[in-house]
């Protein structure tokens, strides 16, 4: 059997592409590692993965996990990772003003008549007055890190209604919500599928929308190194293309429920696999299914979006005011939305 490294390979695709081969035929089984949360809204991945259409697409996937989105963002830099979907972040920004990263299209987002992410009070700050987000001026806010998504809805959400909370980085997601559940940190803003479940315990209320102050928010985005955005085109373009068959399933299944409650049903034992693992399915299900946001076809970039985005993170000094969108993006491969 002959093998190639990595350089014959990028060579043979590079024929390809000149002699008008398809692609997939000479990459196939080529590896590639893609970043992701156990989270629901990473679904795409797990389902493109699960269901062949990364292999269809000619590549063979690797699936690896992180606790937060700096760290897979620090990877995909260092070449680690190929490929994630994670929220912007002033780390993400900050990195693609390096020529590290670029993203490439969108993920996640708020869409109106779709029951999206939450904000969440402790129990203890609820019973004290703090039931809806007008009483967040002073409160502790949770948040992973200065510059991350939560960092971003929070200041937004408590702008729109004229209150100053104290933020507080606890690093990891599952720090946030220890905090939240002993009393530690007062309020936090959270996916459903999080969100609810916690709620439903008693030890966290639900007391406002995301929506509500951030319409049409493009909550995560796929992205990749610069250099292969930029130079491994067709490796590119098979990752978007199976990550949106996964992502259009997952649509139909879990929004949409267009294929009834045996498609659901199924999309949930396969989404189980990687959310909720250490729940039996009869009780992960409930989360996975009343969780469940709409997934941008064709991993289509909500560019006004992330230029609010980028303008906050530059208003609040922690990105440089230099960088433009062009920095950050290349919409060169979907389509992009209120551009």
């Amino acid at each position: 059997m002959v093998t190639f490294n990595r350089r014959q390979t990028l060579g043979l695709i590079g024929a390809a592409a000149a002699t008008g081969l398809a692609t997939p035929a000479l990459a196939q089984n080529r590896k590639i590692v893609v970043g992701a949360l156990p989270f629901t809204s990473h679904s795409g991945s797990f389902v493109a993965h699960e269901r062949g259409y990364f292999a269809d697409a000619g590549l063979d996937v690797e699936l690896k996990f992180f606790q937060a989105a700096q760290p897979m963002a620090v990877a995909i830099a260092s070449g680690d990772v190929d490929f994630g979907v994670t929220a912007i972040s002033g780390g993400l920004v900050s990195l693609a003003d390096k020529g590290a990263v670029k993203v490439i299209g969108g993920a996640l987002s708020e869409e109106p008549g779709i029951d999206g992410q939450k904000v969440l009070a402790s129990d203890a700050a609820f019973k004290a007055g703090l039931t809806s987000v007008a009483g967040l001026d002073g409160k502790r806010f949770g948040m992973t890190t200065a510059g991350s998504s939560f960092h971003y809805m929070g200041t937004k959400i408590a702008a729109a209604e004229g209150v100053k909370p104290e933020f507080v980085p606890l690093q990891k997601v599952g720090a946030i919500i220890g905090a939240l559940k002993s009393g530690q940190i007062d309020a936090w803003s959270i996916v459903p599928h999080i969100a609810k479940p916690l709620s439903g315990s008693g030890a966290v209320h639900i007391i406002g929308n995301v929506a509500d102050y951030l319409p049409n928010y493009q909550v995560t985005t796929v992205f990749t190194s610069a250099k292969n955005a930029e130079g491994d085109r067709a490796m590119t373009e098979g990752f978007l293309k199976g990550f949106s068959m996964g992502v259009a399933d997952y649509n139909a299944a879990m929004v949409d429920r267009a294929a009834g409650d045996d498609a659901m049903n199924e999309m949930v034992d396969l989404i189980h696999k990687f959310v909720y693992t250490d729940r039996p399915r009869e009780k992960a299900a409930p989360s996975i299914i009343n969780g469940s946001m709409r997934l941008n076809a064709g991993a289509a970039l909500n560019v006004a979006s992330v230029a609010d985005q980028l303008s906050w993170f530059q208003s609040e000094g922690l990105v440089d005011a230099s960088i433009t969108l062009d920095t950050l993006l290349d919409t060169s491969y979907v389509e992009t939305i209120g551009s």
